[in-house]
């Protein structure tokens, strides 16, 4: 009976070695506007398949890049559909690999409960010296924003009061630390514990934000990146993008 169970534990042990040498590490460009929704379908998706996601998050522009430049990226979770088509194009990217994994919502979010009013009046009524949103030559939620200004015809109004972010992680952190008393955000960004008040821009005003994943050359042929590609299509992580407050395609 003993030597069974030492059979046994060894070939358990001998499973687990062959699963531990399998695995992978996928080096993937998260757009920032994604980071939360990232972070729970790598946690999940690292349970299901023992592979691990090292994910950096930034402005898909400077994500594209550091991709022609030569950075190591497999995968990459961009905020638009135009730069994986681009990067597709320019053979830096795998074709017939890119598909939309969410649609974005744009909101303006201030971290005060009464500035912001569902209607979006804020604009005429006035209140705030700063207005924060990201870079639109780099984050396409910056030139959804940039967009939405000029389509209400207050682009040249506001323009003084901008203060143009990065990417949408470090507007949204201008606006929670005060520093601008409001400004656009992605709707998954602002969590049920966050106070203040808010207006989901209506879709109308801006083009829309098809957010999509694309197999980069250095993730061709590596099957965790291919993995994680099948599992952005699956029912789990289509149900966590859903929690955040995406659309679907």
């Amino acid at each position: 009976m003993q030597h069974i169970a030492m059979r046994l534990g060894l070939l358990a042990a001998l499973l687990l070695a062959a699963l531990t040498a399998r695995a992978e590490n996928i080096s993937v460009a998260v757009a920032a506007n994604f980071t939360a929704p990232m972070k729970r379908i790598a946690t999940a998706f690292e349970k299901d398949s023992g592979h691990k996601v090292v994910a950096s998050f930034g402005a898909t522009g400077k994500f594209y890049a550091q991709i022609k430049n030569g950075a190591p990226f497999e995968v990459l979770l961009a905020a638009d559909d135009a730069t994986p088509a681009r990067l597709v194009q320019e053979n830096a990217a795998l074709a017939d690999t890119a598909f939309t994994y969410a649609v974005g919502k744009l909101v303006l979010w201030s971290a005060k409960p009464t500035l912001v009013d569902p209607a979006g009046a804020v604009f005429k009524t006035g209140g705030f010296a700063h207005l924060a949103m990201a870079d639109p030559k780099l984050a396409p939620y910056g030139a959804a924003a940039q967009e939405t200004l000029k389509a209400m015809g207050i682009y040249a109004a506001v323009q003084p009061k901008i203060v143009t972010a990065e990417n949408i992680t470090q507007a949204y952190q201008f606006i929670r630390s005060g520093n601008a008393e409001l400004g656009f955000v992605a709707l998954s960004q602002v969590q049920p514990d966050d106070k203040g008040s808010v207006w989901l821009v209506p879709a109308n005003l801006y083009a829309p934000i098809r957010q999509d994943a694309v197999l980069l050359q250095a993730g061709k042929g590596k099957p965790a990146a291919e993995a994680l590609m099948q599992f952005l299509k699956g029912d789990k992580a289509r149900a966590i993008i859903r929690s955040f407050g995406y659309a679907l395609p």
